[in-house]
């Protein structure tokens, strides 16, 4: 008879748009309907690691919510739950708790979201910890057993990624995923408006050990003999040197991945040879407009993105030169944006070549300057609305075009930029644009790979 404690990690999954006609888009269109399943199909990589802390003694297992509801009911033979959440799943996530915590089961709720909801997750669950959960969770877990949960838990210590535990990948049933989660780096030295990523836990950036980062690599490749690996970073190559010691490293590892940066990558040719030769298939870059009148005011210290606007198409096209594929990031709704805005997303994207694009429209996230300002100028339309944090939802006032505007503009603008024509038509010239390319080839592998995409 099994008497370890029982802890269920529930990760909250399946995040789908509420508009109906972009939901309808998303079953037809390539392009977006591609980036829909990527999304949906990665792992809770805080859970994972908060797995990697808890000591032998307790028994544990990883659950997506999507497959715990297949079931007749949720099942209960936990000691205790520990639920981490998409913003736009946080009502669903409370009611989850709810559920636990009348069967007499504790529950813990972290992460991003709960943190700037505290209060309002503390209503739902027994303990809601706040920041960086690698500092608490060992705490936690002593109160736990002694039968004394906190209903908050804080520090105001910064954790040391040299100290990251190992993720417990092997809960995990690779078969169901396309793709797993690193973290190489936490936190960004861009402070946007917008953002809701890691900049709410950690006030620094700061980056993972190398030999930590291949270790985790190659902890899955233990589960999955060719992995495509996504870092979780939010903006990773900013502390150069590190990188170019991390990407000669993962070069000897032959897997594919993909990750976030900003602009600054097209400057070292250097950092480009060693990233297009350690296996990266694209980079997802926050060019967020077109417009110079849109990246006005888009981050909250010094404008560096309108200072880089001058610069998108020749870093575009040097990146890509190399056979790193970019995926170029678009923000609909932005208080720069007027009607043409849509118009001059479509002509920037065919003019540059990106090979991929992703439009979402500016959402207001809780914990985010963006959404105490849109608040405080009454430009949020229904507080609290957090099921519609999915960036393909309007929660807010556009500044200058009304909310059909918006939503009409970005539905059009989505049917042409993830049109068969259109899709096909940036593949050809991605492959036409590298043959004459003299950055490329280098590394037959990586060659091979990015011609047959």
């Amino acid at each position: 008879m099994n008497t370890k404690k029982h802890i269920g990690f529930i990760a909250m999954s399946g995040v789908r748009a509420h508009n109906p006609e972009l939901t309808a888009l998303g079953l037809t269109l390539p392009g977006f309907v591609d980036r829909n399943k990527i999304i949906a199909s990665l792992p809770s990589l805080g859970l994972l690691t908060l797995a990697g802390l808890t000591p032998e003694r307790f028994h544990i297992s990883y659950h997506e919510i999507a497959d715990l509801k297949t079931l007749p009911e949720l099942p209960v033979d936990f000691d205790l739950v520990a639920i981490s959440t998409f913003t736009a799943q946080f009502y669903e996530a409370c009611a989850v708790a709810d559920y636990y915590r009348a069967m007499g089961i504790p529950v813990v709720m972290g992460g991003i979201t709960v943190t700037s909801l505290r209060e309002q997750a503390q209503a739902h669950c027994t303990s809601v910890v706040i920041g960086e959960g690698e500092l608490l969770w060992p705490e936690l877990l002593a109160d736990f057993e002694r039968g004394a949960l906190k209903p908050f838990y804080v520090t105001y210590r910064e954790f040391d990624l040299a100290a990251a535990p190992l993720p417990r990948f092997d809960l995990l049933d690779s078969e169901k995923y396309n793709r797993l989660t690193v973290q190489t780096s936490r936190g960004c030295p861009h402070q946007c408006e917008f953002c809701a990523s890691s900049i709410l836990l950690t006030p620094h950036y700061k980056v993972k050990p190398v030999e930590k980062v291949i270790a985790e690599i190659r902890a899955i490749k233990q589960l999955w003999a060719k992995p495509f690996i996504e870092f979780a970073d939010d903006n990773s190559f900013v502390h150069r040197e590190h990188y170019k010691r991390l990407l000669r490293e993962l070069a000897t590892e032959q897997v594919r991945w993909f990750t976030e940066a900003d602009m600054r990558v097209a400057e070292d040719d250097e950092l480009l040879a060693l990233i297009r030769d350690s296996g990266c298939q694209q980079i997802l870059i926050g060019l967020e407009s077109p417009r110079r009148t849109s990246l006005y005011g888009v981050e909250l210290k010094n404008n560096w993105k309108l200072r880089q606007q001058d610069y998108y198409l020749a870093a575009i096209e040097k990146i890509q030169s190399y056979g790193i594929t970019v995926n170029g990031c678009f923000i609909l709704g932005l208080d720069g944006d007027t009607r043409d805005v849509f118009g001059d997303v479509l002509d920037f994207v065919r003019r540059s070549g990106l090979y991929e694009v992703q439009i979402t429209f500016m959402t207001a996230f809780p914990g985010t300057p963006l959404y105490a300002r849109l608040q405080q100028e009454r430009r949020i339309l229904r507080d609290q609305a957090w099921e519609l944090c999915t960036l393909f939802d309007i929660n807010f006032q556009p500044k200058n075009m009304s909310v059909t505007e918006l939503q009409n503009g970005f539905l059009g603008l989505a049917k042409q930029l993830y049109s068969a024509q259109e899709t096909r038509g940036r593949r050809t010239n991605f492959k036409r644009r590298l043959k004459t390319s003299p950055h490329f080839g280098r590394h037959a592998c990586h060659e091979e790979s990015v011609l047959a995409a």
